[in-house]
């Protein structure tokens, strides 16, 4: 498989796709006038601090205060491999004994706000690094759960216990498989010392504040993404070409071969066709290689993906192709969560299957395309009515809110009137409008489409329209008007054609 990094510098924004095999796998979107909060480090105030929910609000500064569950402020106990994250004990713990009003305190942003939710926002700091993640406020030892050698785990904790700093923690990432202990010496020098400087800022200056930012899209993407499973990073900026070739120089001089500016007279996106893909990745309908589409719809509590045979209609037998069918859509819908960052529950409801065997097999098929996911994945169970239940982690906005808004026509429904709806609609508004004026000629200007259903064939509607209310009526057609809008006006009945 050949993967590849594509970066697109415009004027206001940064956007980095992730290829594999030229299929858009992954996108990040970056504007410069919306500040993104993950990983930035603040000092806080107490605004709240709610006993019922176990969670207190902290000004930071954002126009919407943060929330603190007790988890997230309490001393760091214990670290689950799976989730990557450090627990403390909730269960003795009362969130009024732990935080006031109006004392400070030190955050970091953990999740960005999503709908109406500010950020999440943690007491447990993490400092990543090239190979690792320096814990300042912890004293374990975690190795990415991604290592999968018992041997190599074994060895690189070896590692970890010897450079571990007194009274920290640290977390070995999954790039560091195979390293050595001269490998870490940078990467644990850079991340203390970062430590220091924030303790500096921390000491003094108003509240709330931002004591430490996290570096932009580009550099987050060769921090985490560029390893040696990536073949190719194109960038289109000279300026920020020469600067990730210094970061590469830093982190992995072995990578700069595979660094390229990209200095073609034509966008860098319509030059991959990566943006092709992303029109598609705001499609409803999904269609499969095999002639089966998806349905993906998205709601505030969960997003619901549907499986259909569509077209295809198999060789063999039903179960045969009821069975390619969720297959292919169990790899297309990993595919699918992962580049339109789909967080929260996900509900899927694949083509009902008789045979245990296939169920089975399905499920494996969708674990296994998963696995290519860097954000933390559960597949619950398969329910009594055949559907399957699964959580992604959910950290940031997906990929549909970043590039659409909501529509101001259709107002979220998704849907608009019929035509004949929108006539009946006409109709009521006529006759107010004749309520209150003495006019007798009007001219309603309306879609075409609702024009039609209006003047009926042979205009025997309209006819009908103009005898109900003894007036004029003209009915005028514009492409110009919106669907379901109707503008109505007087004219001058001496003007008309008799």
């Amino acid at each position: 498989m050949v993967s590849e990094i594509i970066v697109d510098v415009g004027l206001n924004e940064r956007r980095v796709a992730l290829l594999e095999d030229r299929e858009l796998v992954e996108i990040f979107i970056e504007r410069n006038d919306c500040e993104r909060l993950v990983g930035n480090i603040y000092r806080g105030r107490v605004s709240s601090v709610l006993p019922g929910m176990q969670a207190a609000f902290i000004d930071i500064g954002y126009e919407k205060n943060a929330f603190l569950y007790v988890r997230d402020a309490i001393p760091q106990k214990e670290f689950s491999e799976d989730d990557e994250e450090f627990y403390g004990d909730v269960k003795n713990c009362n969130i009024e004994d732990i935080l006031r009003p109006g004392q400070e305190i030190t955050v970091q942003v953990k999740k960005e706000p999503i709908s109406t939710k500010g950020p999440r926002v943690t007491t447990h700091i993490t400092l990543p690094g090239r190979q690792l993640v320096l814990l300042p406020n912890a004293d374990y030892i975690g190795i990415s759960r991604r290592i999968e050698d018992e041997e190599e785990r074994a060895k690189l904790r070896k590692i970890a216990e010897k450079i571990k700093p007194k009274n920290m923690g640290l977390i070995v990432r999954t790039v560091s498989e195979g390293k050595r202990e001269e490998d870490f010496k940078n990467d644990i020098n850079f991340l203390v010392k970062l430590w220091n400087k924030i303790k500096q800022k921390e000491q003094s200056g108003p509240v709330p504040r931002c004591i430490h930012r996290d570096v932009n899209v580009i550099y987050r993407t060769i921090r985490d993404i560029f390893t040696w499973n990536i073949d190719r990073f194109v960038i289109n900026d000279r300026k920020e070409y020469y600067k990730v070739l210094e970061w590469v120089e830093m982190i992995s001089p072995a990578l700069k071969l595979r660094v390229e500016y990209f200095n073609k007279n034509i966008d860098l996106f319509e030059s991959y066709g990566i943006d092709e893909m992303l029109s598609k990745a705001l499609a409803k309908k999904i269609w499969l290689k095999c002639g089966g589409y998806l349905i993906i719809e998205r709601t505030e509590a969960l997003t619901v993906i549907d499986v259909n045979t569509g077209k295809y209609v198999g060789v063999n037998n039903l179960e045969e192709t009821v069975l390619r069918t969720n297959k292919e859509a169990a790899k297309e819908i990993a595919k699918q969560i992962r580049l339109r960052d789909i967080g929260g529950i996900i509900i899927i409801d694949f083509i009902d299957m008789s045979v245990p065997e296939h169920k089975t097999e399905v499920m494996n098929v969708l674990e296994e395309a998963l696995k290519k996911d860097r954000v933390k994945t559960t597949v619950v169970d398969m329910t009594k009515l055949g559907l399957i239940e699964m959580t992604r982690k959910n950290i940031r906005e997906g990929f549909e809110s970043l590039v659409t808004q909501p529509c101001p026509y259709c107002e979220g429904r998704g849907k608009i009137l019929s035509s004949e709806s929108v006539a009946r609609n006409v109709e009521k508004e006529i006759r107010k409008y004749f309520a209150q004026t003495i006019a007798s000629a009007i001219e309603v200007e309306v879609h075409p489409s609702v024009a039609e259903v209006l003047l009926g064939k042979k205009d025997g509607n309209l006819f009908r329209i103009e005898n109900a209310f003894n007036k004029r009526i003209v009915i005028k057609a514009s492409e110009d008007v919106k669907h379901e809008d109707i503008f109505i006006k007087e004219i001058d009945p001496d003007n008309l054609l008799t």
